[in-house]
């Protein structure tokens, strides 16, 4: 089977960043700010690797 415009749009939208729990909307998940650029985006001059650039990653929300 071969990928269309739109599969490839959607595989993009759900690619997690190596500082990323699971994918977005996952349940028991949320955004956080990212802990090494600060939310920033940015380490340096260079996009930050953690969060790729967007500056939040997405991580497991505490429970009892």
């Amino acid at each position: 089977m071969t990928s269309t415009p739109k599969d490839q749009a959607a595989s993009d939208q759900t690619k997690l960043n190596p500082g990323d729990q699971a994918e977005p909307g996952t349940p028991g998940t949320g955004e956080n700010v990212c802990p090494e650029c600060k939310g920033s985006g940015r380490v340096g001059a260079a996009a930050c690797q953690t969060c790729g650039g967007t500056g939040t990653i997405i991580e497991g929300v505490g429970g009892a």
